[in-house]
């Protein structure tokens, strides 16, 4: 990939004394969260309510799940206009915040390795072998890709030298070094474990909170070592006992997985007992929810009373296109029903095995992040912008009803962590503690507190956070310690994103387990935009549309800018366990087929729809009697 190199680096020293002033005179600036002292440095009242601040009141906007050319990768995320694999000038409307590459473990740094004739990999049999298809023409290329493919499902290791995916990921981990600037953009490190058994997706996206100094002591662990979780998750403790690091791993969004991905059997098909239940949920604290692969929301057929269950949803096959469908595998694929599991399980077991938060990604394999749908250019090469590209298959299925086309691709997502710094510790420890949310493209802010007393007039009050968090949890937090008579109330807002569509609505889902223990759920509606009226916790009145779907344009003359809600849960039984979880919508966009067909002057797609409405979701709250 060509760049076009715009700018060099740039040092804020400025802001770098600031924060260095900040972490030596106040000890608390490492202190966990949720702290809050405002105006107490002395225990006496002072002035400035923000010289003792310490909680997280910054929202970073970054892709923890791409892949390929790592110096175009962080060029690119870091706002720099570069030219696509088909030739195209390409740019952000804004800069990433950060950007994890995630390369494939099995195979990693092989693409570069080919195009760099590199000497370990021309020494090495298979090495050689692979090279020399792939620069004899595309039949040669076809077939090594193919060979590659088939070592891949098989699980079998091809190479025989055993220096060549330390070599890479050393590499990998320095140049990650080099565009990591802390408090301007944040370069991090990791990789894709791609457990792929009989072709269901158990894909796990592993991301270190640390520098080269400890990942350089590790290479990834691939489905050549282990297609079982547990295995992983062994991986990351001996990382850590070894390095003093940190490392998590993030499972793909479940809709390709035909049923592993949520089971309520381990891998092996044993009971899920206590101790898996800590271990995955101590090595896997979110999940990937939304990404190119399809949205894992939720499924109409699961959340039969949500209208917007239906929203870009891969329901046809495994992830390798050999397995179709079933609707009884459905339920252990999406996180809302995931979510609903992991309470059933939880009684159980004494630990609810998915209490994670939510994330979002891209998975592109182009090096370029591009999440709007104005600006999508697709997960390969064969999917970048073109008049052909709607046609491109993306799962070619031998069966023609199980194919998957690169017009239902998804422009999606981002990840969006609350922070007090652009830092590798910060945004990691935002993960950790779930203090998380997932977009499905754009950046929408989203910020939710629960408690027991907070009071309608407070959502509007300027200390908002920080009584959030003296008196409350943020997103991903537990509600403990219920009062008499007490219910969880909420605190929220939301604002659009300052480059996209207004915002339609902010909804509650809800889930709980009841005393017979089934799992059940609800949706309520908690802000809506243009003065329409809430009754028994639902609108009747869709926000409409200002779409053009021949010039591919809208505008904001519908929808609030801004919403805000307090909610107070009506139904709240205190012997029933539940988790809450945001979900704001934007009004309908054109989407990027449409924007394509617009362009290129084509008929667009009839497989997926003209429009479509961006959104957020929040890491769940939990209560737990």
């Amino acid at each position: 990939m060509q760049l076009q190199h715009q700018f060099g680096f740039l040092l804020h020293t400025v802001l770098f004394s600031a924060l260095s002033i900040y972490a030596i005179v106040n000890p608390t600036f490492a202190s966990p969260y949720p702290a809050v002292n405002e105006g107490d440095l002395t225990g006496e009242r002072v002035y400035s309510p923000y010289a003792d601040r310490n909680y997280p009141d910054e929202v970073l906007f970054g892709d923890t799940h791409f892949h390929t050319n790592v110096d175009a990768g962080f060029r690119f995320a870091r706002g720099e206009k570069v030219t696509s694999n088909s030739g195209q000038p390409v740019q952000l409307i804004r800069p990433l915040d950060f950007l994890v590459i995630t390369d494939h473990a099995e195979f990693i740094g092989l693409a570069p390795m080919i195009h760099e004739s590199h000497p370990e990999l021309l020494a090495d049999p298979w090495g050689y072998w692979v090279h020399k298809r792939f620069h004899s023409g595309p039949e040669g290329r076809r077939e090594a890709y193919g060979n590659i493919i088939e070592h891949g499902v098989r699980g079998e290791n091809p190479f025989e030298a055993e220096g060549i995916a330390r070599s890479f990921w050393v590499n990998f981990v320095n140049k990650a070094e080099a565009y990591n600037e802390p408090g301007r953009f944040t370069a991090m490190t990791g990789f894709e474990w791609t457990s792929t058994p009989a072709g269901d997706n158990l894909h796990r996206v592993v991301i270190f909170a640390d520098g080269a100094d400890k990942t350089s002591q590790t290479v990834p662990f691939s489905m050549f070592d282990s297609a079982d979780p547990q295995d992983l998750w062994k991986y990351l403790a001996n990382y850590e006992e070894k390095t003093g690091g940190q490392g998590i791993s993030i499972p793909h969004n479940g809709n390709l997985s035909n049923g592993l991905m949520f089971g309520e059997q381990t891998f092996k098909g044993e009971k899920i007992t206590r101790e898996y239940a800590e271990k995955r949920i101590r090595w896997e604290p979110i999940i990937e929810m939304t990404q190119i692969k399809g949205d894992g929301e939720t499924h109409p057929l699961l959340s039969t009373e949500d209208e917007f269950a239906d929203f870009e949803n891969w329901d046809l096959s495994n992830l390798a296109g050999t397995a179709g469908k079933t609707q009884d595998m459905l339920k252990y694929e999406y996180a809302r029903s995931a979510l609903k599991i992991g309470l059933e399980l939880g009684k159980d077991t004494g630990v609810n095995p998915y209490k994670f938060g939510i994330s979002g990604a891209s998975d592109t394999h182009t090096a370029l992040s591009t999440t709007r749908e104005e600006n999508y250019f697709g997960k390969y090469k064969s999917a970048e912008p073109g008049p052909d590209r709607h046609n491109t298959e993306v799962v070619p299925a031998q069966d023609p009803s199980l194919r998957i086309f690169a017009s239902q691709e998804v422009a999606s997502g981002l990840t969006a962590v609350w922070a007090r710094k652009n830092s590798r510790g910060e945004i990691f420890g935002a993960m950790k503690r779930k203090e998380v949310y997932a977009t499905t493209g754009t950046r929408i802010r989203v910020r939710v507190f629960a408690g027991w007393d907070f009071q309608a007039d407070e959502v509007a009050r300027p200390d908002f956070i920080a009584q959030g968090y003296r008196r409350g949890v943020p997103m991903g937090g537990d509600l403990r310690d219920v009062p008499e008579g007490g219910a969880p109330r909420f605190m929220i807002r939301a604002l659009r994103d300052p480059d996209g569509a207004n915002l339609d609505r902010i909804q509650i889902i809800k889930g709980w387990m009841d005393d017979k223990g089934e799992a059940h759920e609800r949706i309520y509606d908690v802000a809506v935009s243009d003065g329409r009226k809430i009754e028994d916790g639902r609108t009747t009145d869709a926000v409409g549309s200002t779409v053009d779907v021949a010039t591919a344009s809208y505008t904001n003359t519908i929808g609030d800018a801004m919403l805000s809600a307090h909610w107070q849960d009506p139904d709240f039984d205190p012997q029933e366990p539940a988790f809450y979880y945001v979900r704001v919508l934007e009004i309908p966009t054109p989407r990027w087929t449409t924007h394509d067909a617009a362009f290129f002057g084509i008929d667009p797609p009839e497989n997926v729809p003209a429009t479509i409405q961006d959104r957020a979701y929040t890491s769940p709250v939990w209560y737990t009697p």
